[in-house]
């Protein structure tokens, strides 16, 4: 045995701490996707769905979130309905860790927070739907998420369908580049979109089975190359928008968040949830089945590095 890490202000569900101290495989997910990503009852239900796939794979789930100013690192079913329900959780970047757990507050985790704190607790493999990126017109304005720099940063593998639709893909990958941060397209050559299969760009890299993935990460880290791997598993085809549907949609969204000055961190969750209505929840339905892929994908590198390699 081999106990978890012990971390001010940090706390394991029973599950999830006999997991790691077993060195089993663990996947770690957000908790943004819950409160700000998915309407109720949606967000509640897909977040158990996730969590038995990932079970059901032969991994640990570990939801993160901060509750109470408390970094939980898995989540039973009472707080992951009150994630899914409490207006009084925040959606929390990097910055505002700090400042939500000094204060006792409660914080939903973005894809920058989710990597530190599962970093902090010792897992290296997080499922996400899409990461943050260049938004539109982020060369001017210089809206960059922080999910980019903590992939430069933090040693956590993040298995994602690709980046959100509603951002620059070309800028997010030129600045991935920048950042050094390998990204890998999981048995594809385009990058994918969040709800479609092909953005126009090229994936940088490519690889068709787990077992490379793994070789993948685990030469990374064992160059002492510090920072995540960007995994772009593509939505399944038969769950997907194709570009040209929801490139209109999107572009429609955007128009309405400029006009009603829309800005920070309530840019992708009023853009989500437009889209959802402008579509008719055809891009909720699209989003729910994309994170049940990443999260099989997931699990099978989780168990893949804990066969392979104990230390990762």
């Amino acid at each position: 045995m081999r106990p978890p890490a012990v971390v001010p202000n940090l706390e394991y569900s029973a599950e999830v701490y006999d997991a790691i101290a077993s060195g089993l495989p663990v996947v770690a997910l957000e908790s943004t996707i819950i409160s700000h990503g998915m309407p109720y009852p949606q967000n509640v239900t897909t977040a158990r769905e996730v969590e038995s796939i990932i079970r059901q794979s032969g991994a640990t789930p570990a939801t993160i979130a901060v509750l109470h100013g408390t970094m939980k690192v898995g989540l039973d079913s009472g707080e992951l309905e009150l994630l899914a329900t409490n207006k009084d959780v925040t959606k929390i970047s990097l910055r505002d860790l700090p400042f939500t757990v000094a204060l006792h507050r409660h914080g939903a985790t973005t894809v920058a927070t989710t990597m530190r704190i599962a970093s902090l607790a010792g897992i290296r493999i997080f499922a996400t739907g899409g990461t943050g990126g260049v938004h539109r017109g982020g060369a001017t304005s210089l809206d960059i998420s922080a999910d980019l720099t903590e992939l430069s940063r933090t040693n956590v593998a993040v298995v994602s369908a690709g980046v959100k639709s509603i951002l620059d893909i070309g800028l997010t990958l030129e600045r991935l580049e920048t950042l050094g941060v390998p990204v890998v397209g999981y048995r594809t050559d385009e990058f994918p979109a969040f709800y479609s299969r092909a953005s126009g760009f090229r994936a940088p890299l490519r690889v068709d089975t787990v077992a490379e993935l793994a070789r993948v990460v685990r030469a990374k880290w064992e160059l002492g190359i510090s920072g995540g791997v960007l995994i772009a598993n593509p939505i399944p085809a038969d769950a997907e928008i194709p570009a040209k549907e929801i490139d209109p949609v999107i572009e429609a969204a955007l128009a309405e968040m400029h006009a009603n000055g829309i800005g920070g961190k309530d840019v992708t969750p009023f853009l989500l949830a437009r889209v959802a209505e402008l579509t008719g929840g055809r891009s909720l339905e699209a989003n729910i089945e994309l994170v049940r892929n990443n999260a099989r994908v997931a699990s099978e590198l989780a168990c893949a590095l804990s066969e392979s390699c104990a230390s990762c």
